[in-house]
């Protein structure tokens, strides 16, 4: 069974750089370090790409629905791959932690994302990987959906990068299925993104 590395994220050139995609720019340096080039898959609503990560087959998956229906694709992949949730990932955007922080959970709820509420809605077992890119709060939530949406500022984007690079040097540990090993990693990362 392979394992699948879900980004979420908006489709199209307009959404590329907004914090709202942080879970795209997380797959696309996993893709990028392996020389891999996504291909659309129609019937999968989604971008998939197969690569080999630390020996272990991976499906490389970005929906090409909008964030607030990602459930429709990952339902679609499950299903095609026949893979469970205990061989899932989802990256994704996370307002509660600063820029620079990226932390693993596994279970819980949705929290209040958009794009995990609605994956919720096509699947029965949430127990998935969650790896949650920091990106800030705009500090009011009438302002959330402009922040999400909007493109981080030089500084905010620096420590959103290097915390993606940082959950690329946990994947070994996390395809490896020891999560409590990448938890503790990832988790004693820079606090404040110093």
């Amino acid at each position: 069974m392979p394992f699948l590395i879900f980004g979420l994220g908006n489709p199209g050139p307009g959404y590329a750089e907004t914090r709202h995609n942080a879970g795209f720019w997380f797959l696309d340096r996993l893709a990028q370090l392996h020389g891999a080039s996504y291909r659309t898959q129609s019937r999968l609503q989604s971008e998939i790409v197969r690569v080999v990560l630390h020996g272990k087959e991976c499906i490389l998956a970005k929906p090409t629905t909008f964030m607030n229906h990602s459930g429709q694709a990952v339902r679609a992949v499950l299903d095609y791959y026949r893979v469970s949730a205990h061989e899932l990932l989802i990256a994704y955007d996370e307002l509660d932690l600063p820029p620079g922080v990226v932390r693993l959970k596994q279970g819980g709820g949705h929290g209040g994302h958009n794009g995990l509420r609605d994956i919720f809605r096509h699947t029965v077992d949430h127990d998935f990987l969650r790896l949650r890119i920091g990106i800030g709060h705009p500090g009011h939530k009438d302002a959330v959906t402009a922040y999400v949406l909007g493109r981080a500022t030089a500084s905010q984007e620096r420590l959103m990068r290097e915390s993606i690079s940082d959950a690329v040097d946990a994947m070994p540990r996390i395809i490896g299925g020891d999560v409590a090993g990448a938890m503790k990693e990832l988790h004693t990362v820079k606090e404040d993104g110093l």
